[in-house]
């Protein structure tokens, strides 16, 4: 008798390769696999043929409605649905879902950000089936993952820059493999494992803070008198609230195919991490939207909201998104894996080398890449890592690199109490042979790289689109060196010295010890390591002229559709700030001034001897010149926005708003923040932080 587990609606509401090989005709399947590998384009009949299989599993599982899911710019996700059901030319109903309403849809294209690819009236845009991408079924509706581009063609999504950068990387890692002796292999995959962090509050605090619901973040409030400091939370036991909650969660992601494996209590009080199992680069990023919904959702019933910003409260652990990132041929092998012979472990070496000389020469766009408004408040702070871009390696593998640069290192160099054994022709690297840093924004963890730096609300498309860029333009550097030699052990000794060049030049990205340390800072700036403080001043090098290049030659963006990007960028600061300074002084104006009067009235009705103490005194004092200075940080807030926003050039306008207009809505909060230190609960209403950390 078989015993029903929770996993057996694995992939129910996906349909994946399984469900394709079982409904469509063999032919029509064998067609739709060689496009999904990019060997042919996909006939208007075997699309009809996937549709109508489509359709009739749809039908099955209770839809009535399909749509093309797409991530436009915003950063989220898209969706318009449209009923399968129309009239026939009798005016009767008819369930029809074609190949070409599968391959291509129109949505209004209009009101999402194009960062001048469009004007506002030029309103058509469409979508196209990303085939690699199973179609799902979320809340009866069928979802077929999908570009979206403009008119003209340009992209207009997160998913189209990201499956170019996948085939850039691919082809420039398979031509390394060919060239080390792995003929067969054909296609390479950036494969990518994203943990994702979040924070849990109740539901009634949440809807009391307007901030919260309109910014994501707390704009103010005081620590509570306990925080993090004493570790209790991190990995604890699961409260049974939040541990139904993860089990909805569980069951939602395993309906989808999400192999979600990891969950647990995270550092701060009230934060939580998920984590799957990896998958393709596309496949990742798409499940990961998917997961950061499914969170958002399943939290309300259960009473919660699911705070995704990267800093929702101020002087705990904000929420990263960790982007594990790796190679993998299509035969199974790691790229990162070293290997048991010494051709692999030559090649192995190449590739990290092409990774240092990748991040060391883009470091910029990757801290673009990984951020936005939100995660200026995360990066270098409560284990978050730095703004510096570095790599941690271990100490075994930055040895040996340094080891092929120091003529005065020998295998005798190594510790005796190393778990490497001394080489001789690099004939063997151990796999498991590194620490974790925590304080690394770039670490190798064994047979990846993790990306620390990418914050908690983002979509994950835009970091690896840069990783996957920048490393298919290291490698095709380095295989146009290879390709001419004949001979493995020519290849073999000409890889070492490639190797040798990369290390010397670019070793200066190499640190391994603690990321959050003033010394580190200095370090860095002797190094000669950018340290860009801020998001904003970050988006200027998507349009350097070395990004553009890097981007145009690799087919992944148009200069164009670069211009357009960092346009987006800016323009979703500025509004992101303007949002959060229009809360802040309705917050101050509506609620944080009326209780501070409310609590002088209160104060004014006790007894005389009471007044006379100094105690009185002092608050009465410390209350009214805090109104009057809140009410006037309010007044220049509005006034030195407004200066701001008069600049024409965004991208000034927003290092303005991050340079003028933040450290007054800094000085403004620390106003309330003291404040509400003394101010009595029957005036003070607002949820506080110990309320909304510590009540489950």
């Amino acid at each position: 008798m078989k015993i029903e587990t929770p996993f057996d609606e694995f992939g129910s509401l996906v349909f994946d390769e399984k469900l394709m090989k079982e409904r469509l005709p063999y032919p029509s399947y064998t067609k739709w696999r060689a496009t999904m590998l990019r060997q042919n384009q996909l006939d208007r009949d075997t699309a009809d043929d996937i549709a109508h299989a489509m359709k009739r599993w749809a039908l099955e599982n209770g839809c009535t409605h399909f749509t093309h899911w797409f991530q436009p710019m915003t950063g989220s996700t898209a969706e318009k649905h449209d009923a399968f059901i129309e009239p026939d030319e009798n005016d009767q109903p008819l369930i029809r879902f074609s190949g070409k309403s599968l391959i291509k849809g129109e949505p209004d294209a209009s009101s999402f950000p194009s960062g001048g690819l469009r004007a506002t009236f030029e309103a058509r845009g469409y979508t196209y089936w990303d085939c690699t991408s199973p179609a799902f079924i979320r809340d009866n509706v069928l979802c077929i993952p999908s570009v979206f581009v403009s008119y003209t063609g340009e992209s207009l999504d997160k998913k189209s820059p990201l499956l170019k950068s996948c085939e850039a990387v691919s082809a420039a890692a398979v031509r390394i493999v060919n060239i080390f002796g792995d003929k067969e292999v054909r296609k390479v995959e950036p494969m990518v494992g994203l943990e994702q962090e979040y924070f849990l509050i109740d539901k009634h605090f949440y809807d009391r803070r307007l901030d919260l619901k309109l910014t994501g973040r707390t704009l103010f409030g005081a620590m509570a008198p306990k925080g993090q400091e004493l570790g209790d939370h991190y990995f604890g036991s699961i409260p049974t609230r939040v541990a139904a909650f993860m089990k909805e969660v569980n069951k939602e992601l395993w309906k989808l195919g999400i192999y979600a494996k990891t969950e647990h209590n995270e550092v701060a009080p009230a934060q939580f991490e998920i984590a799957p199992i990896f998958s393709s680069a596309n496949i990742a990023v798409d499940q990961n939207q998917l997961t950061m919904d499914i969170l958002r959702k399943a939290a309300e019933h259960h009473g919660f909201a699911c705070l995704l910003h990267e800093k929702p409260f101020k002087g705990i652990n904000g929420s990263g998104k960790h982007n594990n990132w790796s190679l993998v041929t299509d035969d199974g092998q790691n790229l990162f894996e070293p290997g048991d012979k010494p051709s692999e472990n030559v090649r192995f070496l190449l590739f990290v080398c092409a990774f240092i000389k990748a991040v060391d020469t883009y470091p910029e766009l990757l801290r673009m890449a990984a951020s936005g408004p939100g995660n200026d408040h995360r990066l270098g702070a409560n284990e978050a890592p730095p703004a510096i871009m570095s790599i941690y390696l271990g100490s075994v593998i930055e040895e040996i690199l340094l080891e092929l640069i120091d003529s005065k290192k020998t295998a005798s160099s190594f510790s005796k109490d190393s778990p490497f054994a001394p080489i001789s022709g690099l004939s063997y690297i151990p796999k498991d042979n590194t620490d974790r840093n925590r304080t690394s924004p770039m670490a190798f963890t064994g047979n990846k790289f993790e990306f620390r730096m990418v914050g908690s609300s983002l979509s994950s498309s835009s970091a690896n689109v840069v990783l996957n860029t920048i490393m298919a333009d290291v490698l095709n550097e380095l295989a146009a060196e290879l390709e001419d030699l004949k001979y493995k052990q020519d290849i073999r000794t000409k890889a070492i010295e490639l190797c040798k060049k990369i290390v010397a030049e670019h070793k200066r990205i190499l640190f391994s010890g603690d990321g959050y340390s003033d010394e580190w800072v200095e370090e860095a700036k002797r190094r000669g390591l950018p340290n860009i403080c801020s998001f904003i001043e970050s988006v200027q090098f998507y349009t350097d002229p070395r990004s553009v290049s890097l981007f145009t030659r690799n087919h992944v963006y148009t200069r164009k559709e670069l211009e357009a990007r960092a346009e987006v960028l800016c323009e979703q600061y500025i509004k992101t700030i303007d949002i959060e300074v229009k809360t802040f002084i309705h917050l101050c104006q509506r609620e944080i001034l009326p209780c501070m009067l409310e609590h002088l009235n209160l104060l004014s009705g006790k007894p005389a001897a009471i007044q006379q103490s100094a105690y009185f005194k002092k608050t009465i004092t410390a209350i009214s010149q805090t109104i009057d200075q809140l009410d006037e940080h309010c007044t220049r807030l509005e006034q030195m926005f407004s200066e701001c926003l008069k600049e024409t050039n965004s991208q000034t306008k927003g290092i303005r708003i991050y340079h003028e207009v933040l450290p007054i809505l800094e000085q403004a909060r620390s106003l309330i923040d003291s404040y509400e230190k003394i101010a009595p609960k029957s005036c003070y209403t607002l949820p506080t932080y110990d309320e909304m950390l510590f009540t489950f």
